[in-house]
């Protein structure tokens, strides 16, 4: 939802995620401009302080510093997913005026339980046809 989101919006989107498995529905189906595998440095260096805001969506625990060096000055990292723990370095915050921001909103049953192959926020009118 939150590609949709960006795109309704007319947002630049980017989808990060550790394999190439889901870059086709990510674009195709999702609408999103870029893909990005966040394990490849040479990518993820490439867009350094190029993003003004990022949703975090990742059920799992994952290093936030990479993330956090991709935003421009006074960018924002907001965190939905259920990660057990969020562990950043503080000069990652700093450097930049970058801030983290977080929400307990979505269906934390059912991504909990990785029972649905993307997390989901809220159902808009058939998802923006």
């Amino acid at each position: 939802m939150a590609v949709k989101f960006g795109k309704a919006f007319g947002l630049n989107v980017t989808v990060f995620s550790t394999s190439i498995s889901k870059k086709d529905e990510a674009l195709n189906l999702l609408g999103a401009d870029n893909y990005v595998i966040s394990s490849d440095h040479e990518q993820m260096k490439g867009l350094t302080k190029t993003l003004d805001f990022i949703i975090d969506t990742a059920s799992g625990d994952h290093p936030f510093d990479p993330y956090l060096a991709l935003l421009k000055t006074f960018g924002i990292l907001v965190v939905v997913g259920a990660a057990s723990e969020i562990k950043f370095s503080p000069r990652s915050l700093f450097f930049g005026l970058r801030s983290i921001s977080g929400s307990a909103v979505g269906a934390i049953e059912r991504a909990i339980k990785s029972d649905v192959k993307y997390r989901f926020v809220i159902d808009i009118e058939n998802s923006l046809k």
